[in-house]
């Protein structure tokens, strides 16, 4: 496997689009539920972990384009391939594409027990997963262009959701905020771990670098969709802890949807209906780009046709998601994802990043010893 990786000039991105990019991917299945997590570390403190999390964010995708950046045009394969070898880089892309796909049945089970919950008690899970798949199939299937317009849309259809902040904001008690840094550190920093389910998504740029036409421009476009996603999860988070009474945030499983329940409209009744359906536009840019990540990364390590490779993945994905079908199960599949998550998202990337600058000192020292 080659380690510098070009996309031939048609299929180049310009490189504003990152900032959709990594704003759609990170918002997605947690914004429904996340300021329950981490209200119940963080009390009214928790919108502290938030800014935290955002802060560290930062610092995370710097490091990770800094790698980027020192081998010119590749992905994590490539930087994988070239650090650990051929042998050793295949098991490391081989988990990164395990991990893509992990990432993908937790939004999946997680939205269609949304949808099932509050809309169709009744429809089967397989009908669900069966219609989704068919959707990222076609998605994935027109390539990384199609992928990034679906990121785009996604965002731009999705405004007017936001204009319905306004209703809560009637009703809320600000003095719920009150006081501040009553939560120990360690409560905040704990509050801060659990957000990572929610703010993950940001490592899709050690795949998608290479498809920017302006690859210095990136670093800036990438900060700007971070600094974005803190932005609406701050707000979302200060508008439930100032809406909900203390005992009501921590028996709400979805704080943001049960938002929604108050907004009344002359022509729609239930308006967290046509929230919760209109938000399958919304969680497709996840998965889309995390399954086109996986099979990118087959291809890429392994020579497997995309179209067979794609099969392959979605029906394991399709019959995974028919056995974790219960409330208990599916929030111990999230808290163990979230644990190895954390690790995989916040701390490899610097530990990847050391190895990188290793391995390409050792090379500068073999070419000047020649």
């Amino acid at each position: 496997m080659k380690v510098q990786y070009q996309p031939k000039p048609p299929f180049l991105l310009s490189t504003f689009l990152v900032i959709f990019i990594i704003h759609a991917i990170q918002v997605g299945i947690g914004i429904h539920g996340f300021q329950r997590v981490i209200f119940m570390e963080a009390k009214q403190d928790a919108w502290i972990s938030v800014l935290i999390a955002g802060f560290a964010t930062h610092i995370v995708v710097f490091v990770i384009i800094k790698t980027l950046q020192i081998y010119g045009s590749t992905d994590i394969y490539g930087i994988h391939h070239d650090v650990y070898g051929k042998w050793l880089g295949k098991a490391f892309n081989s988990v990164y594409i395990l991990y893509c796909l992990w990432v993908f049945l937790i939004i999946l089970k997680n939205y269609i027990e949304v949808i099932q919950t509050w809309v169709f008690p009744t429809v089967p899970v397989w009908l669900f997963s069966f219609s989704i798949l068919l959707l990222v199939i076609y998605g994935v299937t027109g390539g990384i262009r199609m992928i990034v317009g679906v990121c785009f849309f996604s965002i731009t259809l999705s405004i007017w959701m936001f204009g319905f902040i306004g209703y809560p904001l009637r009703f809320a008690d600000f003095d719920h905020l009150l006081p501040v840094m009553e939560s120990n550190l360690v409560s905040i920093l704990k509050g801060t771990h659990k957000m990572t389910l929610t703010i993950i998504g940001f490592e899709i740029l050690y795949v998608i670098y290479p498809y920017m036409e302006k690859k210095d421009k990136v670093q800036k476009y990438a900060h700007i969709g971070i600094a974005t996603t803190t932005f609406l999860y701050l707000i979302l988070m200060l508008l439930a802890i100032s809406y909900f009474s203390p005992g009501q945030l921590e028996s709400t499983i979805w704080p943001t949807l049960s938002l929604f329940k108050i907004v009344k409209l002359p022509f729609i009744e239930r308006t967290e209906y046509v929230a919760v359906t209109f938000w399958l536009l919304i969680i497709l840019p996840n998965l889309m780009l995390y399954l086109w990540a996986a099979v990118r990364g087959a291809k890429r390590i392994f020579g497997i046709k995309t179209r067979r490779v794609l099969l392959v993945f979605t029906t394991i994905i399709f019959v995974s998601s028919l056995f974790i079908n219960t409330r208990v199960k599916i929030n111990h599949f999230n808290d163990f994802f979230a644990s190895v998550a954390f690790y995989i998202t916040f701390c490899y990337p610097l530990v990847l990043y050391a190895f990188a600058r290793l391995k390409k000192k050792m090379n500068a020292y073999k070419e000047k010893m020649k």
